[in-house]
């Protein structure tokens, strides 16, 4: 039997997915069972997140001396003292990994001390679980308790919206230590605005104890991030009647996907809202620049929602080719695979990262997207790399504002996508022809005017020598050929002749047509 020491991992254990809620809230209070040393935790919050203030979590911090004695009534104390100290609305109690292995009962033990508030005990399977569905079960458990008790009759039929009222609906899932969860939240409830439509209440980000017992009163659910608000809003749809959106807005297509939808499930007519909708990423998409983009090779990989909206929009949007998707999120793993099938790739279902650098180094795509784990391993490769998924790192929460979803999440994505790719192709072509017999190094811009475009006094070109001739056998260049290499820009064009001419020796091409030319460049640029 061999044990796997991971360096870097994905998710946290689950009791991390529980702090992210109950940091994301407002008068919650997490009581923990958790020797030293688990205290690692405030750092995600505190420093990648740059929160001004630390996580709302007490810790038992029991040591080894403590274990001989009573280890449950340190919990019990440390409960009490948090709620006199910190006055919470709710609170949450459970055990790290460590923690539950005492088998203590947190929930039991608080609810021992008759606190005069909600107490909801969260037990999360710490060796078989992770981060995100450790924060998937904590909303729905908070959700649960708190709203429960407004729940109507069960067979109840939900009452119509009086016609002068707006819809309302709520916004799910946005957390602490989310990808641009922050600015998400901002663009779709603008976006809601816009079409006629309120929000309720947006949990757990923000919300409060007492708007979570609100829930029910919405129209309907906005589910932004399934991994956190999948099974809570099941839950609420089977106990209030309440609908969930199913499509996630990131990208033109899906975002205008989402307004049918929500318009659908609120009774109101978009097609003013579609019809004004505001992004640049379709006409950049078109735009000249886009030769250099088109059918670039991308490996994808993050968490399920994200990853499974930046195919659709590599894809459909950029005229990328996908050439590998995957996720880290094995219970979203249906997801992966069903959208891997539209693009007639492998899936990668894996939470060890050194999996996904060997696939990336196997498929050599001219662009990864994934997450700050594979930041790391396309830069050991040399390939460009875009964020698009926690985990993140501190970069990756910007003091700019810089949405994911929406139309003007459709904006910061092509920039934060094609960038890389840009800036990647002026690097590679001042690295390779800074030294070219031809690369004109002194020549004054044109557009200066300066002598009024008299050409410079050149230095002769040195010879080539024989030994960088390309072959002792001529090819002849068609003329449509001939006619295309004039295309290229003078400073590279000789480059691309020579490499044509050796690729087509090398291939035994007599005749170079526009074709060899083509097979030529790709062949250089692998």
């Amino acid at each position: 039997m061999t044990m796997q020491l991971t360096v870097w991992t994905y998710e946290g254990p689950p009791h991390v997915g529980a702090m992210r809620i109950a940091t994301a809230m407002q008068g919650v209070h997490y009581v923990l069972h958790a020797p030293q040393g688990d205290t690692y935790a405030d750092l995600l919050f505190t420093m990648i997140e740059r929160r001004d203030r630390r996580p709302p979590v007490t810790y038992t911090t029991f040591s080894a001396r403590d274990l001989g004695g009573d280890t449950a009534e340190l919990f019990k104390t440390a409960a009490r003292n948090a709620y006199h100290r910190f006055q919470p609305q709710a609170m949450i109690v459970g055990a790290s990994c460590t923690g539950s292995l005492i088998q203590d009962d947190p929930g039991g033990l608080a609810r021992a001390l008759d606190l005069p508030i909600p107490v909801v005990a969260v037990d999360l399977p710490a060796y078989q679980r992770k981060e995100n569905w450790g924060a998937a079960e904590t909303f729905y458990q908070l959700v649960r308790a708190l709203a429960g008790p407004s729940a109507p009759p069960t067979g109840a039929k939900r009452p119509a919206r009086p016609v002068a009222t707006r819809p309302r609906c709520n916004l799910l899932g946005p957390a602490a230590l989310g990808f641009r969860h922050r600015d998400d939240v901002t663009e779709i409830t603008g976006l809601l605005a816009r079409l006629g439509i309120d929000v309720n209440v947006t949990a757990p980000l923000g919300a409060t104890p007492a708007d979570l017992a609100r829930l029910g009163e919405a129209d309907f659910n906005v589910v932004l991030y399934p991994e956190i608000a999948g099974q809570a809003a099941s839950w609420l749809q089977r106990t209030f009647g309440q609908p969930s959106t199913k499509t996630i807005p990131i990208g033109v297509s899906a975002t205008r996907e989402f307004i049918e939808e929500v318009a659908k499930l609120a009774g109101i007519d978009a097609s003013s809202t579609l019809a004004a909708s505001s992004t640049r990423l379709p006409w950049y998409s078109r735009s000249v620049d886009s030769t250099y983009l088109t059918g670039k090779r991308v490996f994808i990989f993050g968490d399920a929602t994200h990853a499974v909206g930046a195919a659709r929009i590599a894809s459909d949007e950029l005229g990328f080719e996908v050439v590998g998707l995957g996720t880290y999120a094995r219970e979203f793993g249906r997801e992966i695979r069903d959208a891997a099938k539209l693009y007639d790739v492998e899936p990668l279902i894996t939470d060890d990262y050194l999996e996904v650098e060997a696939r990336v180094a196997e498929l050599q795509p001219e662009l990864v997207l994934g997450t700050q784990m594979e930041r790391h391993i396309a830069k050991r490769l040399g390939i460009p790399c875009a964020v698009i998924s926690a985990p993140v790192h501190v970069q990756d929460f910007p003091a700019r504002y810089a949405p994911q979803m929406g139309f003007e999440g459709a904006n910061v994505i092509f920039d934060t996508w094609v960038h890389p790719l840009m800036m990647g192709l002026e690097e590679h072509l001042l690295a390779m022809f800074k030294d070219d017999f031809e690369f004109k190094d002194g020549a004054v811009p044109s557009h200066l005017g300066i002598g009024q475009g008299a050409p410079m006094e050149e230095t002769p070109a040195a010879p080539i020598a024989a030994s960088t001739l390309v072959s002792d056998v001529s090819v002849a260049w068609a003329a449509d050929a001939e006619k295309e290499l004039r295309k290229i820009p003078f400073f590279v064009r000789g480059k691309a002749r020579r490499n044509t001419e050796r690729f087509a020796n090398e291939n035994g091409v007599a005749t170079i047509t526009i074709e060899t030319l083509y097979d030529a460049k790709a062949h250089y640029a692998r």
